[in-house]
């Protein structure tokens, strides 16, 4: 299925109607209500696990009354309602606060993007289409994207007769982590991860959440030596930061798999992966926390 496809496929859901308006649009866990949108109205909206919750979450992270949304002249304000796993704006606990346009909000597992203009449908069109193409849990560049991007950039390898390189790379012991502090925890360390990472990209680099604890970085125009540093240079970033989750600080190490093309033979994004994949299997299999290119 294309891009153009998916979008279509998507946009099949709920839309708002009206041009004046807020609204919180589900971006996170996909599923059946990917993308759906909820009006937002003068009054009060609860979001909770109980059937009669103006926004049902049947998961067993959230409350039965997790918290409400107020809405009148001033604004929409989220209010928490003491619920177990807590109320989050933008990754921050609030007891209380004034939602801005383009808010997240987080209630147990599931996140949901706060609109609101006087086009709100449109903006609504624009949030769907990130969707397509970001993952909403880390805020980085999904599968769907890494694989396109690798397209035109083994394109123009083969062209110009430039190197390519891919960093693919996952968390060591990633089970661990979700048995000890809950899938919520495991999730915070995704997110943690990413935010990490994201000031060692340059813009015409990409990095990207391939899948569950695995993500890439594809290095346009480098060689295998300067890929090796940047892969080395990450792990031992990521080794190096302590992770806090609630109460609890831990760290995490990572395992790298490293592969080049100088654009001599074809390559598909895929078998390009399946290379970076082969040498991150190596990795593992040495006692993972190290490079193999």
């Amino acid at each position: 299925m294309n891009l153009a496809d998916t979008s279509k496929a998507v946009l099949k859901r709920p839309r708002p109607a009206g041009s004046d308006m807020a609204m919180l649009v589900h971006i996170y866990p996909p599923g059946p209500d990917l993308g759906r949108c909820y009006p937002l109205t003068h009054g009060t909206c609860v979001i909770g696990r109980d059937e009669d919750s103006s926004i049902p979450i049947h998961h067993p992270s959230v409350s039965r009354r997790h918290a409400c949304i107020e809405g009148d002249a001033d604004g929409y304000f989220v209010a928490d309602l003491q619920s177990t796993n807590g109320t989050f704006i933008n990754d921050a606990p609030v007891d209380s606060c004034l939602l801005k346009d383009g808010d997240y909000l987080r209630v147990g597992n599931c996140i949901y993007r706060f609109l609101t203009s006087s086009n709100a449908e449109a903006k609504y069109h624009e949030e769907i289409y990130r969707l397509i193409i970001i993952d909403a849990l880390t805020d980085i560049p999904n599968k769907r994207c890494l694989l396109e991007f690798l397209d035109r950039e083994l394109s123009r390898c083969a062209r110009y007769g430039r190197c390519l390189s891919l960093i693919l790379f996952d968390i060591d012991r990633f089970k661990a982590v979700n048995d000890r502090l809950g899938h919520l925890g495991g999730d915070f360390a995704l997110r943690e991860l990413a935010s990490c990472l994201k000031s060692c990209v340059r813009k015409e680099e990409l990095l990207a959440r391939y899948g569950g604890e695995e993500f890439a970085i594809v290095l346009p125009e480098t060689s295998a030596e300067s890929a090796n540093t940047v892969a080395e240079r990450i792990r031992q970033l990521v080794e190096s930061h302590s992770f806090r989750y609630e109460k609890e600080v831990f760290n995490l190490t990572i395992s790298l798999g490293v592969v080049t093309t100088s654009g001599n033979e074809p390559l598909s994004p895929e078998e390009l992966i399946r290379q970076a994949d082969s040498n991150l299997y190596k990795a593992k299999r040495a006692g993972s926390n190290r490079v193999v290119a």
